[in-house]
């Protein structure tokens, strides 16, 4: 039976079927402690989030992506450690906890930076991991499992020009983040590309607070955008607000596109055109990524869903521009 629930060779299909019948019927379960026993693994993975408690409760990022993790981890027998620090030495102190006490058999490495030093430091504490970023995030021979965050943001930008904006401005995440770099590229990319001069950019730091200071700052500028791209669907939300308490229309004066595709991006009002990326699957192809890296396997090919992006209410024309072709919703 042993050989069934740990995924060995040896047993028929028909022979498996039958155990896996049986075990059903009876409602029988493999023992966590005793598989841990003698496999010599913790059956658990570990995840540690860098952020200020407050700061980590308002990502929706994170929700959606540990959601996805438990998914694939419950029906396998491993567990989900999670620590939340608030600094670099913190987190370096959980990492050789995990590895120095045997509480974790690998973990997933979010928040990516080049140059980022932890790949190297998992592997002087024999960890397996698992890097959760975008491929511009590769380095020493590490390749990070994620999405493509350009195309969403190139596509955004394509959409907006397409409306008549020519004065596109940008709400970026934290520059120590490799995904916050992306997205500003991108956008300043397809500017370019566009012909257009590249607009003013705020860097904040993903929350719905700094959202709203950025947005106040782009718009007391002597000559303020049109259109602003935000690198998440929390500041976008909150610079709609922002320009909606300052007597701004949204769309009519500003047009604002979001990132992420949050549970509350369409009944927002307007409802928020966005970038949408599952989360929930790319948590999930992550688990199962590092269990077979823990188990010694060859981890299956990823093939996460590409990004799409949303058309809604909070993008339209400029004021005197003439139509033209805009994109639709769930546009790749």
């Amino acid at each position: 039976m042993s050989f069934v629930f740990n995924n060995r060779g040896g047993v028929g299909e028909l022979a498996k079927a039958r155990i896996l019948r049986a075990a059903a019927d009876l409602d029988w379960r493999p023992d966590a402690r005793a598989r841990a026993l003698s496999s010599r693994r913790a059956q658990a993975l570990g995840f540690v989030v860098r952020r200020e408690p407050e700061l980590f409760s308002t990502d929706p990022f994170f929700p959606q992506f540990i959601a996805g993790v438990e998914s694939a981890l419950s029906g396998v027998g491993y567990a989900l450690v999670l620590h939340v620090v608030d600094g670099e030495r913190a987190e370096h102190k959980a990492y050789g906890n995990f590895a120095n006490e045997s509480r974790v058999d690998g973990v997933f490495l979010t928040d990516l930076q080049l140059p980022d030093g932890r790949p190297a430091e998992l592997e002087r504490l024999g960890l397996p991991f698992v890097l959760v970023g975008p491929e511009a995030a590769a380095e020493g021979g590490y390749s990070p499992i994620g999405l493509d965050d350009a195309a969403g943001v190139r596509r955004a930008v394509r959409h907006l020009r397409a409306l008549g904006h020519s004065r596109i401005a940008h709400v970026g995440g934290p520059e120590r983040y490799v995904h916050s770099q992306v997205r500003r590229q991108a956008w300043a990319e397809e500017l370019a590309d566009l012909g257009l001069e590249q607009g003013p950019v705020v860097m904040a730091d993903f929350t719905g607070a700094a959202g709203a200071r950025a947005t106040h700052e782009l718009l007391d500028r002597a000559i303020p955008p049109t259109a602003i791209v935000y690198a998440n669907d929390l500041m976008a939300i909150a610079g709609m607000s922002a320009a909606m308490d300052r007597g701004l229309r949204v769309p009519e004066d500003l047009s604002i596109v979001g990132f992420d595709d949050i549970p509350l991006a369409p009944y927002v009002v307007p409802p928020l055109t966005t970038v949408r990326q599952d989360v929930i699957e790319w948590g999930r192809a992550c688990a199962r990524t590092l269990i077979a890296l823990v188990e010694g396997r060859e981890p299956d090919p990823v093939q996460l869903p590409a990004v799409e992006f949303v058309v809604r209410g909070s993008t339209g024309r400029v004021s005197g521009s003439s139509p033209s072709l805009a994109g639709g919703d769930h546009v790749p």
